[in-house]
């Protein structure tokens, strides 16, 4: 039975269908200037910049500019990039320009679609950010792009890791900017450190466009970038407790594989608090008494590292270093530490040496930064899964924008075996066909355990293949770039190598930049590249003869969007091409939804060894249970955004407070009514309302007034005072106070005394914000407890956190109010530059390269070589001899190469390694 919804979408067509209509009018007349645009002159094309601006100015608005302005950058890119926008970029380019997300199968341009919405929108003046996954992305699209921007008059930037603060400066004041989300998020965060406006790099959030926008927003939004310090060491009681883990039997905890979770059983918690007493760890009689709370966190961290987290599936050991691997890529990433203490738990179970332990300085997640800026968009293959989320979390609309070119590619129906043994059997037999008609496979997996595993079995039966996982991302771009050879076989760790392209026959351009670039004699370099080109092309006909790509998934993804990446690297820009997934009722999705009653069945059904079972229903069945997975995943995500909605607000009003106090020439008033708010608290403590003078607590507010303001006050002598009043001592305080605050500012003299207090009340800021985040961290790990009495956890964490955050401006009033009242004149004043920044390191480690920018980043703030990696617990590299590559250390691609030839570290001594 068909429903009314189809119905109605069959005779009205779907939302996105009246949408795109809604576009065509836009996009014809765009086309009908074409001819106009093309007759103009380069200085005549780029002039039309300064008129739309001088538009602008004048009050036209951005959307009455959207024909001329689409026309001129179609131009300019025919002009400067050979490229010529299709009609349907033109429409993502329309879908950007109005705050929302286009989704653009892989292949279709969305690198040249979002010049045409960048154009128009710097055009304002405002800078605009273009947000990609890594920083080779990031540089790649700001050379590439630029050329168009730069013909038509615009400035282009590119943020990445190893500049420093001047140069982002000046990055940022572009028209345009390229940059990662880890380094847009780093340089806010690090913005709200700095102690003057002119030390801040961002000029504000105007317009963003996102590029793999799932990847950004939903992946790597699902931790929060965090700055952090290191704290005192613990390793003692980590080693200690971890001892413990193994001596607990199955009855004494239990494990939940579907919300990853492991707790102590009754029986547990029994045999815990027994070895605790034995080894003096355990403070009063129950494991849960509340001087144990910091044991009790340290037990539980180390269970899940026991019971939940495998080593080459969750992390890896090398170097005597346990480092992450990313679930989605499969991908290492180094300089990444789980938090709370499960990265030293880990380390514990493993033998490693254990790091420090970090306390927040200074944290957002990727929603609450990217909801700053005025307008938000997005492009990327891959969204309409996850359109809800998008719209609930940042009120971005999806719109499909269909191909250029038919899609030709066929997705085959999934091929379920019994067990994990006889689908990797008929894996192993798809591939040896594959290459034997010279057809290229892409095989995906989801850990590296599993690539390294199907590598083994192919390395026995003599196929040769390329591994793309967390082992060797060094060579991701020219492995991917060339899995489209005839016969070529690559194992890809889920999406291992977004945003570079799966061209057939190969990708000439990066064999030619590889194999050519070298070559000193301009001829002989030109006559290498001709033959790569004719190489390529014969190859491309040999592929397309053999059917394309063809893209096998050795297990379904709990998210849906994850397979369909991994599909849509076939079938490019009306490509042929194959996709097709293999599963096993062993597989992790199976296994926790239910593949015991599937196996029964197929029993039943007598389905025979090496025999797979292919229908339509079982797809639909996996794809209800994926669907329920995300659903949870979501719910997981908003949850955990709503608790960063409360700290969020506190710290947009701690950010907002900063920046006024450093734009203001002075901050004596706002000293000045600190200092009588604190009177008035003080008196308001000691003396309460409507008491007799003998309930006055006259000892105690004469010791607090000798605490907070350095007075030593007979408060006693004057409560004795015949008929005197609380409002009288009052003032008699606030005199005596404000006197010898005078005074000082006197003999300070009110230039220097203007510098002294704003810099003790920037620096008590962050101190208290920094304590107050430890603060809200712990009431988060605590909160969810009160779910058991009936209590509502969030709100409770709402209420809470005020208390917290009222009590933080108590005491910055009070602390303020003390330093100043005690701060004496140095020989010089205090000068708050950018080493007074405590050291710091930034933890978000992008998911696609597998590589922690921010390590680099973190040195540069510590005052380090940019050529110089971070050594384990923030040590520095020994002196760098340019002479001796031994002594460079690890250095990071773009760096510039430390022998001191001036080139990238990539274009000299990196060439090779």
């Amino acid at each position: 039975m068909v429903s009314f919804s189809t119905l109605a979408a069959k005779l009205f067509g779907s939302s996105n269908d009246r949408r795109l209509k809604g576009y065509k009018a836009t996009v014809e007349a765009i086309n009908a200037l074409e001819p106009e645009v093309a007759a103009l002159t380069d200085d005549e094309l780029r002039a039309r910049t300064d008129d739309f601006r001088k538009q602008i100015e004048g009050g036209t608005k951005l959307d009455d500019l959207v024909v001329p302005a689409f026309a001129t950058v179609r131009e300019a890119a025919k002009r400067t990039l050979g490229q010529r926008h299709f009609d349907v970029q033109l429409l993502g380019g329309l879908v950007l320009h109005e705050g929302s997300i286009a989704e653009m199968k892989t292949g279709e341009g969305k690198t040249l679609v979002a010049t045409l919405a960048v154009y128009l929108n710097a055009l304002t003046g405002r800078g605009v950010h273009v947000v990609t996954v890594n920083d080779y992305l990031a540089k790649r699209d700001a050379d590439w792009m630029g050329q168009v921007y730069r013909f038509l008059g615009l400035t282009v930037g590119c943020i990445v890791h190893g500049i420093d603060d001047a140069e982002r400066r000046a990055q940022y004041a572009c028209d345009v900017t390229y940059g990662t989300n880890n380094e847009l998020g780093f340089d806010y965060l690090r913005d709200n450190m700095k102690f003057h406006l002119e030390e801040m790099v961002q000029r504000g959030h105007y317009f963003a466009i996102v590029d793999e926008v799932d990847s950004i927003l939903i992946d790597e939004a699902r931790t929060p970038l965090i700055i952090s310090g290191a704290v005192e060491d613990k390793s003692e009681l980590y080693v200690t407790i971890d001892k413990f883990v193994p001596s607990l039997v199955e009855e004494d905890y239990e494990v939940d594989e579907k919300m990853r979770s492991v707790t102590l059983t009754e029986q547990g918690n029994e045999h815990v608090e027994q070895m605790l007493r034995e080894a003096e760890l355990l403070q009063g009689e129950s494991l849960y008494d509340v001087e144990n709370v910091s044991i009790v966190h340290h037990v539980n961290q180390a269970l899940r590292a026991h019971k939940l987290f495998q080593r080459d599936r969750d992390y890896i050991v090398k170097d005597g270093q346990v480092i992450i691997i990313d679930e989605f890529t499969g991908r290492m990433m180094p300089g990444r530490r789980f938090s709370e203490g499960l990265h030293q738990a880990l380390e514990a179970k493993e033998g490693a040496q254990i790091q420090p332990e970090n306390q927040t300085l200074a944290s957002i997640t990727f929603q609450n930064y990217f909801r700053l800026y005025d307008k938000l968009a997005g492009m990327t293959g891959t969204a309409v899964t996850e359109a809800e989320e998008f719209m609930d979390i940042y009120k971005l609309d999806v719109v499909e924008i269909p191909t250029n070119l038919p899609i030709r590619r066929r997705d085959d129906d999934d091929e379920v075996y019994r067990s994990a043994r006889e689908k990797f059997g008929a894996i192993i037999e798809l591939i040896k066909d594959c290459q034997e008609r010279k057809q290229p496979v892409l095989v995906g997996t989801t850990s590296i355990e599993k690539s390294e595993l199907l590598a083994e079995m192919l390395k026995k039966d003599g196929v040769t293949h390329n591994v793309l996982n967390a082992r060797y991302h060094e060579q991701e771009a020219l492995i991917i770039a060339q899995a489209g050879v005839p016969g070529a076989v690559t194992i890809a760790t889920n999406m291992a190598g977004r945003g570079t392209d799966i061209q057939l026959g190969g990708n000439a351009d990066m064999r030619i930049e590889n194999e050519a670039s070298g070559i000193e004699d301009e001829a002989e370099r030109e006559r290498r590249a001709g033959e790569i080109r004719e190489e390529v092309a014969r190859q491309r006909e040999e592929v397309l003869a053999a059917g394309g790509l063809y893209v096998l998934g050795t297990e379904r993804h709990e998210s849906r969007r994850i397979d369909n990446q991994l599909r849509g690297r076939s079938g490019r820009q009306g490509d042929p091409g194959t996709s097709k997934f293999f599963l096993s009722l062993e597989d992790d999705l199976m296994r926790i939804f239910g593949s015991e009653r599937m196996d029964s069945m197929l029993q039943k059904l007598g389905i025979q060894e090496g025999e797979a079972i292919v229908h339509p229903w079982i797809n639909k069945a996996l794809e209800k249970a994926q669907s329920k997975v995300e659903a949870r995943n979501f719910d997981i995500r908003k949850n955990l955004l709503k608790y960063d909605d409360v700290m969020n607000d506190q710290r947009k009003v701690i950010f907002e407070q900063r920046i006024e106090i450093m734009r203001g020439e002075e901050v004596s008033e706002t000293v000045d009514d600190m200092r009588q708010n604190m009177v008035d608290e003080l008196v308001r403590a000691h003396i309460p309302e409507r008491a007799y003078a003998e309930q006055w607590d006259a000892e105690g507010l004469q010791e607090r007034v000798r605490e907070v303001f350095n007075l030593d006050l007979p408060i006693t002598d004057w409560a004795k005072e015949e008929g005197i009043a609380d409002e009288e001592i009052r003032e008699r305080l606030m005199t005596a106070a404000n006197e010898a605050f005078a005074a000082k500012r006197e003999r300070f003299t009110a230039p220097i005394m203007q510098q002294v207090e704003k810099a003790i009340l920037l620096q008590t800021i962050d101190h208290l914000w920094r304590e107050h985040l430890v603060m809200l961290d712990h009431l988060r790990q605590v909160v969810g407890l009160r779910g058991y009495a009936q209590r509502d956890p969030l709100n409770e964490y709402k209420t809470e956190a005020f208390t917290l955050f009222e009590g933080m401006l108590t005491r910055l009033r009070e602390v303020v109010t003390s330093q100043l009242m005690r701060v004496e004149l140095a020989e010089e004043p205090p000068q708050l530059a950018e080493e007074d920044l405590p050291p710091m390191q930034a933890h978000h480690t992008d998911p696609f390269s597998g590589r922690d920018d921010m390590a680099e980043a973190a040195l540069a703030l510590a005052g380090a070589d940019a050529g110089q990696q971070a050594q384990p617990g923030g040590a520095r590299t020994a002196a760098v001899d340019p002479a001796d590559p031994s002594s460079w250390g690890k250095v990071p691609r773009n760096a510039p190469c430390p022998c001191g030839s001036g080139k990238k570290y990539k274009h000299c001594h990196g060439m090779y390694s």
